[in-house]
Protein backbone atom coordinates (compact mmCIF):
# COMPACT_ATOMS: atom_id res chain seq x y z
CA UNK A 1 0.00 0.00 0.00
CA UNK A 2 1.64 3.11 -1.16
CA UNK A 3 1.52 6.51 1.02
CA UNK A 4 -0.76 8.59 -1.10
CA UNK A 5 -3.62 5.75 -1.16
CA UNK A 6 -3.02 5.23 2.72
CA UNK A 7 -3.77 9.16 2.73
CA UNK A 8 -6.47 8.96 0.24
CA UNK A 9 -8.34 6.48 2.08
CA UNK A 10 -8.02 8.62 5.35
CA UNK A 11 -9.19 11.72 3.66
CA UNK A 12 -12.35 10.05 2.17
CA UNK A 13 -13.05 8.10 5.70
CA UNK A 14 -12.99 11.88 7.00
CA UNK A 15 -15.32 13.32 4.61
CA UNK A 16 -17.92 10.44 4.93
CA UNK A 17 -18.09 10.89 8.52
CA UNK A 18 -18.51 14.67 8.74
CA UNK A 19 -21.24 14.08 5.64
CA UNK A 20 -22.63 12.06 7.74
CA UNK A 21 -22.21 13.78 11.25
CA UNK A 22 -23.79 17.05 9.33
CA UNK A 23 -27.09 15.25 8.05
CA UNK A 24 -25.89 15.78 4.29
CA UNK A 25 -25.93 11.98 3.82
CA UNK A 26 -24.59 8.65 4.06
CA UNK A 27 -21.43 9.81 3.11
CA UNK A 28 -20.71 7.23 0.27
CA UNK A 29 -20.25 9.34 -2.63
CA UNK A 30 -18.22 12.15 -1.10
CA UNK A 31 -16.09 9.83 0.48
CA UNK A 32 -15.90 8.00 -2.90
CA UNK A 33 -14.69 11.30 -4.25
CA UNK A 34 -12.30 12.46 -1.90
CA UNK A 35 -10.36 9.99 -2.11
CA UNK A 36 -9.99 9.46 -5.63
CA UNK A 37 -9.55 13.00 -5.63
CA UNK A 38 -6.14 12.60 -3.55
CA UNK A 39 -5.28 9.21 -5.36
CA UNK A 40 -6.64 8.76 -8.73
CA UNK A 41 -5.73 4.83 -8.86
CA UNK A 42 -7.41 4.09 -5.12
CA UNK A 43 -9.85 2.15 -6.89
CA UNK A 44 -7.49 -0.31 -8.55
CA UNK A 45 -5.33 0.04 -5.46
CA UNK A 46 -8.19 -1.22 -3.08
CA UNK A 47 -8.64 -4.14 -5.41
CA UNK A 48 -5.61 -5.57 -4.69
CA UNK A 49 -5.77 -8.97 -3.20
CA UNK A 50 -9.72 -9.20 -3.83
CA UNK A 51 -11.41 -11.61 -6.45
CA UNK A 52 -14.46 -9.50 -7.46
CA UNK A 53 -17.41 -9.67 -9.36
CA UNK A 54 -18.91 -7.35 -11.45
CA UNK A 55 -22.36 -7.07 -11.93
CA UNK A 56 -23.87 -4.79 -14.83
CA UNK A 57 -26.88 -4.26 -16.65
CA UNK A 58 -29.90 -1.87 -17.04
CA UNK A 59 -31.99 -3.35 -15.10
CA UNK A 60 -31.93 -5.85 -12.25
CA UNK A 61 -28.41 -4.44 -11.10
CA UNK A 62 -28.74 -4.45 -7.43
CA UNK A 63 -31.54 -7.15 -7.09
CA UNK A 64 -28.55 -9.70 -9.07
CA UNK A 65 -26.00 -8.20 -7.00
CA UNK A 66 -27.82 -9.05 -3.57
CA UNK A 67 -28.48 -12.55 -5.00
CA UNK A 68 -24.80 -12.84 -5.77
CA UNK A 69 -23.38 -11.80 -1.99
CA UNK A 70 -25.90 -14.19 -0.32
CA UNK A 71 -24.81 -16.88 -2.36
CA UNK A 72 -20.99 -15.82 -2.22
CA UNK A 73 -21.61 -15.09 2.03
CA UNK A 74 -22.48 -19.15 2.24
CA UNK A 75 -18.30 -18.94 1.71
CA UNK A 76 -17.53 -16.30 4.41
CA UNK A 77 -17.17 -12.47 4.17
CA UNK A 78 -18.25 -10.24 1.37
CA UNK A 79 -17.74 -6.45 0.07
CA UNK A 80 -20.20 -5.13 -2.17
CA UNK A 81 -21.48 -1.52 -2.70
CA UNK A 82 -25.03 -1.85 -1.13
CA UNK A 83 -27.20 1.25 -1.27
CA UNK A 84 -26.86 1.77 -5.17
CA UNK A 85 -23.62 3.73 -5.40
CA UNK A 86 -22.80 2.16 -8.46
CA UNK A 87 -20.34 4.85 -10.26
CA UNK A 88 -16.64 4.86 -9.33
CA UNK A 89 -16.71 6.66 -6.34
CA UNK A 90 -19.34 4.65 -4.60
CA UNK A 91 -17.04 1.99 -5.51
CA UNK A 92 -13.82 2.78 -4.13
CA UNK A 93 -15.83 3.92 -0.75
CA UNK A 94 -16.96 -0.01 -0.24
CA UNK A 95 -13.44 -1.18 -1.17
CA UNK A 96 -11.88 1.04 0.68
CA UNK A 97 -13.95 0.81 3.81
CA UNK A 98 -14.06 -3.07 4.13
CA UNK A 99 -10.66 -3.29 4.49
CA UNK A 100 -10.95 -7.13 5.68
CA UNK A 101 -13.09 -8.69 3.18
CA UNK A 102 -11.06 -11.03 0.20
CA UNK A 103 -14.50 -11.06 -1.72
CA UNK A 104 -16.57 -8.67 -3.27
CA UNK A 105 -19.45 -8.37 -5.57
CA UNK A 106 -19.99 -4.47 -7.25
CA UNK A 107 -22.71 -3.58 -9.07
CA UNK A 108 -21.48 -1.10 -11.75
CA UNK A 109 -23.37 1.47 -13.72
CA UNK A 110 -23.22 0.49 -18.03
CA UNK A 111 -20.97 2.83 -18.93
CA UNK A 112 -18.04 2.46 -16.22
CA UNK A 113 -18.26 -1.30 -16.50
CA UNK A 114 -14.66 -0.83 -18.66
CA UNK A 115 -13.04 1.31 -16.87
CA UNK A 116 -14.04 -0.58 -13.71
CA UNK A 117 -12.77 -3.62 -15.04
CA UNK A 118 -9.73 -2.33 -16.49
CA UNK A 119 -9.07 -0.72 -12.80
CA UNK A 120 -9.95 -4.45 -10.36
CA UNK A 121 -9.14 -7.03 -12.66
CA UNK A 122 -12.75 -9.14 -11.77
CA UNK A 123 -12.65 -12.63 -11.12
CA UNK A 124 -16.09 -12.61 -12.98
CA UNK A 125 -18.46 -10.52 -15.02
CA UNK A 126 -22.19 -10.52 -14.93
CA UNK A 127 -24.06 -9.38 -17.83
CA UNK A 128 -27.60 -9.11 -17.49
CA UNK A 129 -29.61 -7.25 -20.34
CA UNK A 130 -29.48 -3.56 -22.47
CA UNK A 131 -32.24 -1.58 -22.65
CA UNK A 132 -32.94 2.27 -23.45
CA UNK A 133 -32.75 4.40 -19.60
CA UNK A 134 -31.64 8.03 -19.48
CA UNK A 135 -30.94 8.81 -22.93
CA UNK A 136 -29.82 11.90 -22.28
CA UNK A 137 -26.75 10.35 -20.60
CA UNK A 138 -26.13 7.29 -22.28
CA UNK A 139 -27.29 7.37 -26.19
CA UNK A 140 -28.32 4.29 -27.56
CA UNK A 141 -27.68 0.91 -26.50
CA UNK A 142 -26.01 0.02 -29.47
CA UNK A 143 -22.98 2.16 -28.17
CA UNK A 144 -23.41 0.70 -24.75
CA UNK A 145 -23.18 -2.87 -26.61
CA UNK A 146 -20.12 -1.78 -28.07
CA UNK A 147 -17.70 -0.64 -25.61
CA UNK A 148 -18.26 -3.38 -23.33
CA UNK A 149 -17.45 -5.26 -26.55
CA UNK A 150 -14.36 -3.81 -26.50
CA UNK A 151 -13.91 -3.99 -22.89
CA UNK A 152 -14.28 -7.77 -22.93
CA UNK A 153 -12.04 -8.22 -26.02
CA UNK A 154 -9.12 -10.29 -24.31
CA UNK A 155 -10.40 -10.55 -21.09
CA UNK A 156 -9.39 -12.93 -18.46
CA UNK A 157 -12.48 -12.75 -16.47
CA UNK A 158 -15.11 -15.19 -16.45
CA UNK A 159 -17.88 -13.55 -18.42
CA UNK A 160 -21.89 -14.83 -17.62
CA UNK A 161 -24.27 -13.64 -19.52
CA UNK A 162 -27.41 -13.71 -20.90
CA UNK A 163 -27.83 -15.30 -24.33
CA UNK A 164 -31.29 -14.29 -24.99
CA UNK A 165 -30.28 -10.58 -24.68
CA UNK A 166 -29.00 -10.17 -28.90
CA UNK A 167 -27.05 -6.96 -27.29
CA UNK A 168 -25.13 -8.96 -24.81
CA UNK A 169 -24.56 -11.82 -26.23
CA UNK A 170 -22.74 -9.90 -29.16
CA UNK A 171 -21.03 -8.29 -26.28
CA UNK A 172 -19.73 -10.79 -24.62
CA UNK A 173 -18.87 -12.99 -27.50
CA UNK A 174 -15.27 -10.98 -27.56
CA UNK A 175 -14.66 -12.50 -24.10
CA UNK A 176 -12.50 -15.72 -23.74
CA UNK A 177 -14.46 -17.35 -21.13
CA UNK A 178 -18.29 -17.04 -21.69
CA UNK A 179 -20.48 -19.12 -19.90
CA UNK A 180 -24.17 -18.49 -21.06
CA UNK A 181 -27.20 -18.12 -19.57
CA UNK A 182 -31.16 -18.88 -20.57
CA UNK A 183 -31.89 -16.07 -18.30
CA UNK A 184 -35.12 -14.54 -20.36
CA UNK A 185 -35.84 -11.81 -22.42
CA UNK A 186 -39.23 -9.93 -21.59
CA UNK A 187 -38.31 -6.82 -23.36
CA UNK A 188 -37.60 -6.82 -27.27
CA UNK A 189 -38.20 -3.94 -28.87
CA UNK A 190 -34.69 -2.20 -28.43
CA UNK A 191 -33.07 -4.99 -29.56
CA UNK A 192 -35.03 -5.70 -32.60
CA UNK A 193 -32.04 -5.58 -35.39
CA UNK A 194 -28.07 -7.47 -34.97
CA UNK A 195 -25.96 -5.51 -33.20
CA UNK A 196 -23.24 -7.10 -35.37
CA UNK A 197 -24.62 -6.14 -39.15
CA UNK A 198 -27.69 -4.07 -38.44
CA UNK A 199 -30.07 -6.54 -40.08
CA UNK A 200 -33.42 -7.41 -38.68
CA UNK A 201 -33.29 -10.26 -36.45
CA UNK A 202 -35.38 -13.35 -36.78
CA UNK A 203 -37.08 -14.42 -33.47
CA UNK A 204 -38.65 -17.68 -33.25
CA UNK A 205 -41.35 -19.04 -30.25
CA UNK A 206 -38.60 -20.39 -28.50
CA UNK A 207 -36.98 -17.23 -27.46
CA UNK A 208 -34.31 -18.16 -30.37
CA UNK A 209 -33.04 -15.10 -32.29
CA UNK A 210 -31.06 -14.80 -35.42
CA UNK A 211 -29.07 -12.53 -38.16
CA UNK A 212 -29.54 -14.06 -41.67
CA UNK A 213 -27.42 -11.51 -42.80
CA UNK A 214 -24.42 -11.92 -40.63
CA UNK A 215 -24.94 -15.42 -38.91
CA UNK A 216 -24.63 -14.33 -35.38
CA UNK A 217 -27.05 -16.29 -33.39
CA UNK A 218 -28.51 -16.82 -29.84
CA UNK A 219 -25.63 -18.99 -28.30
CA UNK A 220 -26.51 -22.53 -26.40
CA UNK A 221 -26.54 -21.74 -23.33
CA UNK A 222 -25.03 -23.99 -20.38
CA UNK A 223 -27.45 -22.77 -17.65
CA UNK A 224 -31.43 -22.26 -18.26
CA UNK A 225 -34.33 -21.02 -16.79
CA UNK A 226 -37.25 -23.66 -17.25
CA UNK A 227 -40.24 -21.60 -15.57
CA UNK A 228 -39.98 -21.34 -11.69
CA UNK A 229 -36.83 -23.96 -11.92
CA UNK A 230 -33.09 -23.18 -13.25
CA UNK A 231 -30.93 -25.90 -14.58
CA UNK A 232 -27.35 -25.87 -13.77
CA UNK A 233 -24.46 -26.58 -16.08
CA UNK A 234 -24.91 -30.33 -14.87
CA UNK A 235 -28.32 -30.72 -16.24
CA UNK A 236 -29.62 -30.18 -12.64
CA UNK A 237 -33.06 -29.01 -12.16
CA UNK A 238 -33.18 -26.42 -8.96
CA UNK A 239 -37.08 -25.61 -8.01
CA UNK A 240 -36.42 -21.48 -7.33
CA UNK A 241 -38.57 -20.41 -4.53
CA UNK A 242 -37.96 -16.57 -3.85
CA UNK A 243 -39.50 -14.04 -1.78
CA UNK A 244 -39.10 -11.17 -4.58
CA UNK A 245 -41.61 -11.76 -6.85
CA UNK A 246 -41.56 -11.74 -10.98
CA UNK A 247 -40.04 -14.46 -13.56
CA UNK A 248 -37.38 -11.99 -14.21
CA UNK A 249 -35.72 -12.68 -10.69
CA UNK A 250 -35.28 -16.09 -11.57
CA UNK A 251 -33.33 -15.11 -14.44
CA UNK A 252 -31.46 -13.26 -12.24
CA UNK A 253 -31.10 -15.65 -9.95
CA UNK A 254 -29.91 -18.22 -12.51
CA UNK A 255 -27.24 -15.60 -13.62
CA UNK A 256 -26.19 -14.98 -9.68
CA UNK A 257 -26.05 -18.81 -9.31
CA UNK A 258 -23.86 -19.50 -12.39
CA UNK A 259 -21.54 -16.70 -11.32
CA UNK A 260 -21.27 -17.92 -7.50
CA UNK A 261 -20.68 -21.92 -8.90
CA UNK A 262 -18.18 -20.70 -11.75
CA UNK A 263 -16.47 -18.39 -10.05
CA UNK A 264 -16.14 -19.35 -6.73
CA UNK A 265 -17.25 -23.22 -6.61
CA UNK A 266 -20.40 -22.15 -4.42
CA UNK A 267 -23.08 -25.14 -5.25
CA UNK A 268 -26.10 -24.02 -7.33
CA UNK A 269 -28.39 -25.95 -4.25
CA UNK A 270 -27.37 -23.73 -1.72
CA UNK A 271 -26.47 -20.00 -3.40
CA UNK A 272 -30.32 -20.60 -4.63
CA UNK A 273 -31.28 -21.40 -1.24
CA UNK A 274 -29.49 -18.18 0.28
CA UNK A 275 -31.23 -16.22 -2.20
CA UNK A 276 -34.35 -17.54 -1.12
CA UNK A 277 -33.79 -15.47 2.21
CA UNK A 278 -33.89 -12.55 0.70
CA UNK A 279 -37.46 -10.61 1.79
CA UNK A 280 -36.48 -7.51 -0.27
CA UNK A 281 -33.58 -5.73 -1.92
CA UNK A 282 -33.01 -2.01 -0.69
CA UNK A 283 -36.93 -1.07 -0.36
CA UNK A 284 -37.86 -3.00 -3.65
CA UNK A 285 -40.71 -4.96 -3.49
CA UNK A 286 -41.20 -3.75 -0.02
CA UNK A 287 -44.64 -4.78 1.34
CA UNK A 288 -45.25 -2.27 4.44
CA UNK A 289 -48.67 -0.38 5.85
CA UNK A 290 -49.33 3.36 5.74
CA UNK A 291 -52.14 4.37 8.14
CA UNK A 292 -53.51 0.91 8.06
CA UNK A 293 -53.55 0.08 4.58
CA UNK A 294 -51.26 -2.45 3.53
CA UNK A 295 -48.71 -1.22 0.93
CA UNK A 296 -46.70 -2.54 -1.87
CA UNK A 297 -43.46 -0.30 -3.55
CA UNK A 298 -42.18 -1.47 -6.98
CA UNK A 299 -39.54 0.09 -8.67
CA UNK A 300 -39.38 0.70 -12.68
CA UNK A 301 -37.36 3.20 -14.11
CA UNK A 302 -37.08 2.42 -17.98
CA UNK A 303 -39.78 0.87 -20.42
CA UNK A 304 -38.10 -2.49 -20.08
CA UNK A 305 -38.80 -2.01 -16.46
CA UNK A 306 -41.91 -1.07 -16.58
CA UNK A 307 -43.45 -3.31 -18.35
CA UNK A 308 -41.59 -6.03 -16.41
CA UNK A 309 -43.14 -4.24 -12.87
CA UNK A 310 -46.69 -4.16 -14.57
CA UNK A 311 -46.43 -7.54 -15.06
CA UNK A 312 -46.05 -8.38 -11.64
CA UNK A 313 -48.82 -5.77 -10.21
CA UNK A 314 -51.40 -7.27 -8.89
CA UNK A 315 -54.75 -7.17 -11.22
CA UNK A 316 -57.99 -4.89 -9.08
CA UNK A 317 -55.82 -3.42 -6.97
CA UNK A 318 -55.11 0.92 -6.85
CA UNK A 319 -52.05 1.69 -8.59
CA UNK A 320 -50.06 5.17 -7.71
CA UNK A 321 -48.14 5.81 -10.74
CA UNK A 322 -44.79 7.92 -9.43
CA UNK A 323 -42.77 9.49 -12.25
CA UNK A 324 -39.93 12.01 -11.36
CA UNK A 325 -37.57 12.88 -14.06
CA UNK A 326 -34.34 14.33 -12.18
CA UNK A 327 -30.87 13.64 -13.51
CA UNK A 328 -30.80 10.46 -11.66
CA UNK A 329 -33.80 9.47 -13.30
CA UNK A 330 -33.35 10.94 -16.79
CA UNK A 331 -34.19 14.26 -18.06
CA UNK A 332 -36.37 13.43 -21.05
CA UNK A 333 -40.22 11.66 -19.70
CA UNK A 334 -41.34 10.47 -23.28
CA UNK A 335 -40.13 6.66 -22.49
CA UNK A 336 -43.50 7.13 -21.21
CA UNK A 337 -45.51 6.57 -24.52
CA UNK A 338 -43.44 3.21 -25.01
CA UNK A 339 -44.90 1.95 -21.71
CA UNK A 340 -48.20 -0.55 -22.28
CA UNK A 341 -49.86 1.51 -19.20
CA UNK A 342 -53.31 -0.12 -20.75
CA UNK A 343 -52.98 -3.22 -19.19
CA UNK A 344 -53.75 -0.95 -16.15
CA UNK A 345 -57.30 -0.95 -17.54
CA UNK A 346 -60.19 -1.04 -15.39
CA UNK A 347 -58.19 -0.43 -12.34
CA UNK A 348 -57.96 2.95 -10.64
CA UNK A 349 -54.66 5.51 -11.03
CA UNK A 350 -53.12 8.11 -9.23
CA UNK A 351 -50.62 10.21 -11.37
CA UNK A 352 -48.64 11.66 -8.79
CA UNK A 353 -44.70 12.86 -8.89
CA UNK A 354 -42.92 15.92 -10.27
CA UNK A 355 -44.00 15.05 -13.82
CA UNK A 356 -47.60 13.73 -12.73
CA UNK A 357 -48.98 15.95 -15.77
CA UNK A 358 -47.03 13.83 -18.52
CA UNK A 359 -47.93 10.54 -16.16
CA UNK A 360 -51.67 11.84 -16.39
CA UNK A 361 -52.02 12.46 -20.13
CA UNK A 362 -50.19 8.85 -20.81
CA UNK A 363 -52.61 7.12 -18.61
CA UNK A 364 -55.85 9.58 -20.74
CA UNK A 365 -55.07 7.98 -23.92
CA UNK A 366 -54.58 4.46 -22.29
CA UNK A 367 -57.93 4.79 -21.08
CA UNK A 368 -57.10 4.13 -17.61
CA UNK A 369 -59.31 6.16 -15.08
CA UNK A 370 -57.10 7.89 -12.84
CA UNK A 371 -56.67 11.17 -11.15
CA UNK A 372 -53.38 13.16 -10.61
CA UNK A 373 -52.73 14.43 -7.23
CA UNK A 374 -49.30 16.29 -6.27
CA UNK A 375 -47.96 15.70 -2.80
CA UNK A 376 -47.10 11.94 -2.39
CA UNK A 377 -48.53 11.14 0.89
CA UNK A 378 -51.95 12.35 -0.59
CA UNK A 379 -51.45 10.42 -3.39
CA UNK A 380 -51.91 7.31 -1.39
CA UNK A 381 -54.79 8.54 0.20
CA UNK A 382 -56.55 9.02 -2.89
CA UNK A 383 -56.85 5.46 -3.75
CA UNK A 384 -60.07 4.11 -4.28
CA UNK A 385 -61.44 1.68 -1.00
CA UNK A 386 -59.65 0.77 1.97
CA UNK A 387 -57.37 -2.67 0.69
CA UNK A 388 -54.08 -2.94 -0.39
CA UNK A 389 -52.83 -0.51 -2.74
CA UNK A 390 -49.75 -0.87 -4.98
CA UNK A 391 -46.86 2.18 -5.38
CA UNK A 392 -45.01 1.97 -8.83
CA UNK A 393 -42.17 4.75 -9.13
CA UNK A 394 -38.97 5.66 -10.81
CA UNK A 395 -36.14 6.39 -9.17
CA UNK A 396 -36.11 9.35 -7.11
CA UNK A 397 -39.90 9.22 -6.69
CA UNK A 398 -39.13 5.32 -5.10
CA UNK A 399 -37.23 7.14 -2.23
CA UNK A 400 -39.53 9.98 -2.09
CA UNK A 401 -41.82 6.94 -1.17
CA UNK A 402 -39.55 4.94 0.76
CA UNK A 403 -39.18 7.82 3.01
CA UNK A 404 -42.94 8.64 3.47
CA UNK A 405 -43.05 4.89 4.08
CA UNK A 406 -41.03 5.26 6.55
CA UNK A 407 -41.80 7.89 8.26
CA UNK A 408 -45.49 7.01 9.01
Amino acid sequence: MTTRFALARAAGATAAGLSRLTGRGGGTTIGGRVTLLVDPNALAAAAVGRELALVSGTNGKTTTRSFLVAALRTRGPVVSNAGGANLPTGLTAALTTDRTSTVGVLEVDEPFLPRVAAAVQPRAVVLLNLSRDQLDRYAEVRRLAGIWRDALDGSSATVVANADDPLVAWAATAAKDVVWVGAGQGWTYDSTSCPACGDVLQRDATGGWRSEQCGLARPDPTWRVDGGTVVDADGDAHTVTLTLPGQVNVGNAALAAAAAWHGWGVEPAAALAAMAAIPSVEGRYLETTHRGRPVRLLLAKNPAGWSETLRMSRPDTPVVVAVNARAADGRDPSWLWDVPFESLRGRHAIATGERSRDVAVRLRYADVDHVRVDDAAAALAAAHGSGPVEILANYTAFQTYRKVLRDA
